[in-house]
């Protein structure tokens, strides 16, 4: 399982996929020019958006129909077609249902038709902002959310879709200012969550933990309470504790039972405590609710590692299918795309595709990760660690990154530093990966004890003398290259969990103390690092 990969997707459903439009209280129809009545579920999803946080599916699926309902005779109402676009937006994003976006991109602009974004039209602006960003489309979804930002600066509502436009472009520096920002215009439980996973993002895993805390003591509804207790468990998760974790996740689904995020997220935590027909039975019920391919890719691996390459294969055939369907509506992950062809696929499509992406300015650290890999697959390594070392280098703890890093380093012959980013993987998560986690293990393995009597130059580079340039950020076309099998694993992982501690949270604008490379989770929980994705 492609493990962080999936914690990545659950973490942006679970903080990005909220209603988008914001303070809007009352909608039309529901106060002095419409007929009074008891709140019911349409009212109940936008008064969270009012606060901005996660609206049951019943409850948006009301408002959405509500809405529609509405405009019919009222079709210059822009202030409805912004709420029903901006509803869309999230019916989309939780179900991974592309379809939903054209229909929010038609309501969206209709409503800045009928008043221009110029003339005050917030609403219309951070809900196409928030739809840029769905569509991946990071660099609109700044410029969209900037030109809500600058109509009314003291507005809490564009700094979600910034945060997120900043995040994909791989812009930590204004990411971590937006998040001050919104911090002060607006702060209660999704501001909090919100606010760690941005701390995650920046290396600061105490931090974020104690954010999260935070979230869930001061969440009121179930679905924002079981959000936040998804997010504990995500933390608990990347620091190698699975059994944190599930208690985290079964928490979360007594609040909210058909989370299909939670469920992906305890399939992992099921698989690696060993109960893997829990976690097949997990996400088989995650895939059912959505089909994100991510849970398709994560289910595959399980069972590659469980040896049962045939469910494997149905399994990667049904993600080409949903990405094929998903790729009809102009969006595709490109990184969880490019990471199964570089593993299970073709690794130069892999390439392409990647470089595509960095080409369009999308330069976080999951491209940086998922392209350096795709490099080293299709036999490159010397092109794949300049991407590799910006990935794990920019703050983010991730088990993931270090051993793709410490992967490519052992190709290009760079024994100590291998030796020691496998060991960080293993150190942050034992549990990260059901097929890499033990491959980690067998490269370790490999490369054996190192040499008596320490490095010869203890201040020169640690590349043994590669020079590295940094990452193109062109398009070109690559050759096709056959790349390595990896192996699977025929039983589970196992290895010790570790605990951190909890220390006073610092602000954004504090540097966290750098950990120490190759420390395991014990002695790096208090220590963070640099701006990450």
């Amino acid at each position: 399982m492609r493990s962080e990969v999936v914690k990545n997707a659950a973490i942006s459903t679970l903080v990005g996929a909220t209603l988008v439009f914001g303070v809007i209280t009352l909608a039309p129809g529901w106060g002095e020019d419409g007929p009074r009545r008891e709140p019911g579920a349409a009212e109940r999803a936008l008064a969270a958006a009012g606060a901005g946080a996660p609206a049951a599916l019943v409850d948006l699926t009301a408002l959405i129909y509500d809405r529609e309902e509405w405009v019919r005779t009222h079709p210059r109402d822009e202030e409805s077609w912004a709420v029903l676009g901006s509803a869309y937006v999230e019916r989309g994003s939780r179900l991974a249902d592309p379809a939903y976006y054209r229909k929010a991109d038609s309501a969206l602009r209709r409503s800045l038709e009928l008043l221009p974004g110029q003339k005050g039209n917030v609403n219309g602006l951070v809900g196409l902002a928030a739809l840029a960003n769905a569509r991946h489309n990071y660099a609109e979804a700044r410029t969209l959310g900037q030109s809500a930002m600058k109509q009314q600066p003291n507005r809490w509502t564009p700094y979600p879709a910034l945060i997120d436009a900043y995040s994909g472009l791989g812009d930590y520096k204004a990411m971590s200012k937006a998040m001050d920002k919104l911090t002060e215009l607006h702060p209660g439980a999704q501001t909090l969550s919100r606010a760690a996973v941005v701390y995650r993002k920046l290396g600061r895993r105490e931090d974020a933990a104690a954010m999260a805390y935070d979230a869930v003591g001061s969440a009121q509804a179930p679905q924002e309470k079981a959000a936040a207790r998804q997010l504990l468990g995500d933390l608990a998760w990347e620091r190698g504790e699975p059994a944190e974790a599930l208690t985290e996740y079964e928490a979360a689904l007594r609040l909210a039972p058909d989370d299909d995020p939670v469920l992906a997220s305890r399939a992992r935590a099921l698989a690696a405590l060993g109960r893997t027909d829990e976690a097949l039975r997990d996400y088989q019920a995650a895939l059912d609710r959505v089909e994100r391919p991510e849970y398709a890719l994560a289910a595959g691996e399980l069972y590659q590692s469980l040896g049962l390459d045939g469910d494997a294969a149905t399994q990667y055939d049904q993600l080409r299918t949903r990405v094929e369907r998903a790729g009809a509506d102009d969006v595709v992950d490109e990184v969880v795309l490019g990471l199964f062809e570089a593993d299970h696929g073709d690794p130069g499509s892999a390439v392409r595709r990647l470089k595509a992406e960095w080409a369009r300015g999308h330069l976080n650290m999951n491209t940086a990760d998922a392209l350096g890999w795709a490099l080293y697959r299709a036999g490159r390594p010397e092109e794949a660690l300049p991407y590799a070392r910006r990935a794990s280098e920019q703050g983010l703890r991730s088990a993931l990154f270090a051993y793709h890093r410490g992967e490519i380093e052992r190709a290009l012959k760079q024994d100590g530093p291998a030796r020691r980013h496998l060991t960080e993987a293993l150190g942050i998560n034992p549990y990260f990966s059901p097929l890499l986690a033990p491959a980690a293990r067998r490269a370790l393995d490999s490369l054996g004890e190192p040499p008596p009597g320490g490095p010869k130059d203890v201040t020169g580079p640690d590349w043994d003398g590669v020079t590295e340039a940094e990452p193109e950020t062109e398009t070109e076309t690559e050759p096709e290259t056959e790349a390595p099998t990896l192996s699977p694993s025929p039983t589970p992982w196992d290895s010790p969990s570790l605990s951190p501690t909890l220390s006073p949270t610092p602000t954004l604008s504090q540097k966290p103390e750098q950990p120490r490379a190759g420390a395991g989770a014990n002695a790096s929980a208090g220590a963070g690092a640099s701006a990450v994705e």
